[in-house]
């Protein structure tokens, strides 16, 4: 039997599950600008909601007016009431885009990159009242790219989300019992979203790190650092072959082209990134190295 679904999150995945024949009474939207609102508004008419306030009195009672069997989140931003999920008959669920327990929290796509996880993946979860914490129903895992940014594996990530997604809730509609497996708190590791201090690049770090610190952050916020006076953001960098060993980590030049960095262990060319906001390629990146005292700070 189709599901009576409350959704919160991107209108894309209520879209889908619609196809998939539920009956989405309630699609909270998280941004104004979500792709897929449009359809989702001419799907769903007045079932549609922007931003609401999931603490506001009147959305918890229509909630519970609704008797929704199923509360489904993907992508919300906010915490959800265990009142409002609660008013479901079968609770609620979310997805969450990491192998739960690993990088519980908002940003486990850059925490992925950030800690050199090879695989990765999505998490079909109880939506409990602490964020990230209730059981897990359903994984799928994938394999990182190695090339990948933070943006190219979130992406990536979309896919395997709405398949998890989907198959929990046909599987919940037709009534099957799902394996409801508790988070072993010994192997929690967090994903907090990082500070703006802490997207700058450490260049006493190894080289390794630079570069997954370059990645994780790209294209947005970026990793930055300070060249010749003006703020570099690093937006794609690659291990250098050959630098001058008496070179100290965060000292740098120019050579045929390119502005290599020195690093704790070795050291890193900058490929592409921004100068004050605009674009440089790396040419223009070389050309701070021949300011007046390049060093880096």
């Amino acid at each position: 039997m189709p599901l009576r679904i409350a959704f919160f999150g991107l209108p894309l995945a209520a879209l889908l599950l619609a196809k998939d024949g539920h009956s989405i009474e309630l699609c909270a939207v998280c941004r104004k600008d979500a792709l897929g609102l449009r359809r989702a508004r001419r799907v769903f008419g007045d079932r549609v909601i922007v931003k609401p306030r999931v603490t506001d009195a009147a959305l918890l009672d229509r909630v519970a007016r609704l008797q929704p069997d199923l509360v489904v989140s993907w992508f919300w931003t906010t915490r959800l009431p265990m009142r409002l999920v609660e008013s479901a008959r079968l609770g609620g669920i979310g997805v969450h885009p990491s192998l739960l327990p690993r990088h519980r929290g908002p940003d486990p796509t850059t925490w992925a990159i950030l800690a050199g996880d090879a695989i990765t993946g999505v998490s079909v979860h109880r939506i409990a009242a602490e964020y990230d914490t209730g059981a897990i129903l359903e994984q799928e895992e994938l394999v990182i790219d190695p090339r990948w940014t933070g943006w190219d594996l979130a992406r990536a990530l979309d896919r395997p989300s709405l398949r998890a997604l989907r198959r929990t809730c046909m599987r919940l509609s037709r009534g099957e019992t799902i394996a409801e497996i508790p988070q072993d708190e010994a192997l929690v590791t967090h994903a907090p979203a990082l500070g703006d201090d802490e997207h700058a690049i450490r260049w006493t770090w190894p080289t390794d790190r630079v570069l997954r610190h370059v990645r994780a952050l790209a294209p947005a916020p970026g990793a930055f650092t300070e060249i010749a006076g003006a703020l570099v953001t690093v937006l794609e960098a690659r291990e250098a072959a050959h630098f001058p060993g008496a070179l100290a980590p965060g000292e740098g030049y120019a050579e045929g082209g390119f502005a290599v960095i020195r690093t704790g262990d070795g050291a890193v060319i900058l490929v592409r990134g921004e100068i004050d906001g605009a674009p440089a390629d790396a040419s223009a990146l070389a050309r701070l190295f021949l300011a007046p005292a390049p060093l880096l700070g």
